[in-house]
């Protein structure tokens, strides 16, 4: 992924669409089963407009969505940048845009949820050129960065536990298409988690076999510090991560400590 990503890089390719020709209830019943609540209007292929579901409220069944759809409507194209698209949909409060060609013929969908998984996506390659920089110093070796699929079977961990509640987290994440990359050290013998374990461990609950990762090669001279306390702790394979439940994990903890210190501040004051 460039520093910059674009629209043809997070775009829904396949579109729920409605022609002029239906009626107020054609596009109903399209709500009703996809669970969408506006779609773009199309002729042969071109953008001529958007039907919502707002623009529907009190129109009579019969009328055709020629007679209903807005004409106004905003439109993005592949190579438009993700934050450009974040800034339009921003000042406009709009949901989505069609994506369109010079020609105005629909390529595809970009939504609110698709900003904001290519901004969490950006933070990857800022994570893995800092692991790269900090091992290039500490060991006087140069490395690369490759993109590949691993195999999460064949992952080392070198982190010991995971959060239930995070772990819920990245599950709906995954369910809903976010794939941000893991970070994993490739030696001739193992394949060494280094970023990524609740992502990992929601993958392995939902039967993912394989995920997107960032991968630096490396031989088995350079011995990693985090490799050698991942195996003084018995770390191995996945199955040795510990899931801790949600009164566990740190977040939740100081959020009851901040609510308890705040209640009884406010006894203090009534009093």
């Amino acid at each position: 992924m460039t520093d910059h990503p674009k629209v043809k890089d997070y775009m829904t390719h396949e579109v729920d669409t409605v022609s002029p020709e239906n009626s107020v209830k054609d596009v109903i019943d399209l709500i009703k089963k996809t669970g969408h609540h506006g779609f773009p209007v199309v002729e042969e292929g071109k953008v001529i407009g958007y039907i919502s579901a707002t623009r529907l409220l009190e129109k009579d069944f019969s009328m055709k969505i020629s007679g209903v759809m807005s004409r106004d409507i905003l439109v993005a194209d592949t190579e438009m940048d993700m934050n450009d698209v974040a800034r339009v949909l921003f000042r406009s409060g709009k949901s989505k845009l069609p994506v369109i060609d010079q020609n105005g013929n629909l390529h595809g969908i970009i939504t609110n949820t698709d900003v904001i998984r290519s901004q969490i996506e950006k933070t990857s390659p800022q994570k893995v050129w800092t692991l790269k920089k900090t091992l290039e110093a500490v060991h006087n070796i140069h490395m690369d960065v490759i993109r590949e699929s691993v195999n999460i079977d064949e992952l080392v961990p070198t982190q010991s536990k995971v959060y239930a509640d995070e772990l819920d987290g990245r599950i709906y994440e995954l369910k809903k298409g976010l794939a941000e990359p893991i970070v994993v050290i490739k030696k001739p013998n193992k394949l060494i988690l280094v970023d990524g374990h609740h992502r990992v461990i929601a993958a392995k609950k939902l039967g993912i076999k394989s995920m997107d990762a960032y991968v630096i090669p490396l031989g088995n001279e350079v011995q990693l510090g985090m490799e050698k306390t991942a195996n003084a702790a018995g770390l191995h394979t996945l199955s040795d991560i510990k899931i801790l439940d949600y009164a566990k994990h740190p977040l939740i903890q100081v959020t009851k400590r901040l609510k308890k210190n705040d209640e009884n501040g406010m006894v203090g004051v009534n009093q």
